[in-house]
């Protein structure tokens, strides 16, 4: 008898499901992250002052996600609208050291934290005299541990209570049902949370979770679980030279600290002189400075953070990308369009991006076999282009 197929189990993702995700700007106070939130929406939305706590309540946009693929398809259909991927920005007020017993107004901003899906962490890396920095210097490395201590110590206070409260209720619990075995796997779970925090001294999304595990740690909905990118806001001259005495030492900590999570260098000063231009005039002050804007990279490695992919339907009345995230099936992608879609679906009519753009036509596609049928179990693929059908 041939061996059995072990059917290999598909990782969970860390976070609350859904494809409404949300990235929040994070950061200590008078780093940019305001300007930058200006620059990225291109409104003038956030506080951004020369003193902390400009930003107060948080400021949200929607920005549009680049993507050559979409520009393509518009090309082809030559829609009459278009509407492209979009990730949800948010533009949160500065953490300072304390925030975790509510220093600076920091309750307030850590519940602005744990509503968003995901980190934009914007760092200081310039001096500047006419900016002040609330801790008196710039120093990178000294921000990222603030940030880091006050959201790791906000979920260590968070977990702790939470073992309280499970183990209160678990204490008379017998060992037979198999709901009292669950609670007491949940419990075993928090605390192995902890240990990740204190012991470990490690942020929860650098843990290793089966994925029975990454159930109860998004049921915990963590501040050290959320993806994080972070954004080293340098001088313009820093950045045109791709030279600054920070970014070794930043990347070192970064290394050491949460190896694996994205480092992108920009300048807001630069960014602020682009925003607003037309395509040409951008393209020539870009050439002019020797450097081009990194937020079309920075919004994209926002959007892949939260696992998120995009899938198109086509035609002359419009193109538009559809946002879910990875591993959607077939019903539930239908289903960002309309419930109903998904309720009563019957399949989707799917073809890659790739097979259109090369035999240039739908009928091309359709005449080369390369139209699929797709029922219930298809796993959406980005880029995917689709036709629902549903029933009555």
């Amino acid at each position: 008898m041939p061996p059995k197929k072990v059917v290999q189990e598909k990782k969970a993702l860390l976070g609350r499901p859904g494809n409404n995700l949300k990235i929040g700007i994070v950061g200590v106070p008078n780093v940019g992250k305001s300007s930058f939130f200006n620059v990225l929406s291109e409104t003038d939305l956030g506080k951004a002052a020369n003193f902390p706590y400009a930003t107060i309540n948080p400021e949200e946009a929607r920005i549009p996600v680049p993507d050559a693929r979409f520009e393509w398809l518009c090309d082809l259909y030559k829609p009459a609208s278009r509407v492209p991927a979009h990730l949800t920005c948010i533009d949160i007020a500065g953490l300072t050291a304390g925030a975790s017993t509510g220093a600076g107004l920091g309750n307030a901003f850590l519940s602005h934290v744990r509503a968003v899906d995901g980190i934009f962490q914007v760092v200081r890396a310039f001096d500047d005299a006419e900016v002040i920095h609330v801790e008196g210097d710039v120093d990178p490395i000294r921000d990222m541990e603030i940030i880091q201590t006050e959201l790791r110590l906000k979920d260590i206070e968070w977990v702790e209570k939470t073992i309280d409260n499970m183990k209160k209720t678990t204490r008379s619990l017998g060992s037979t049902s198999l709901a009292d075995k669950a609670k007491k796997e949940e419990l075993a779970t928090v605390e192995k949370v902890l240990k990740v925090l204190t012991v470990d001294q490690k942020d929860a999304r650098k843990a290793e979770w089966t994925n029975k595990e990454i159930d109860v740690v998004n049921g915990l909905q963590l501040l050290t679980a959320k993806p994080v990118t972070y954004l080293v806001n340098l001088s313009e001259r820093d950045f045109v030279r791709k030279k600054n005495k920070w970014l070794p030492k930043i990347k070192g900590w970064i290394d050491e600290n949460n190896p694996g999570d994205l480092l992108i260098p920009f300048s807001v000063a630069l960014e602020q002189r682009l925003v607003g231009l037309e395509p040409e005039e951008k393209k020539a002050e870009e050439e002019s400075a020797g450097a081009a804007s990194s937020l079309p990279k920075i919004t994209q490695s926002g959007y892949n953070s939260l696992d998120l992919i995009r899938y198109f339907t086509c035609g002359p009345g419009e193109v538009r990308a559809w946002t879910i995230r990875k591993g959607t099936k077939a019903p539930q992608a239908a289903g960002v369009i309309h419930s109903d879609f998904e309720n009563k679906f019957v399949c989707g009519e799917i073809m890659a991006y790739e097979d259109l753009k090369e035999y240039g036509s739908e009928s091309a596609v359709k005449a080369a076999g390369k139209l699929r049928q797709q029922g219930k179990p298809y796993e959406m693929v980005d880029g995917d282009i689709a036709y629902w059908k549903a029933g009555a």
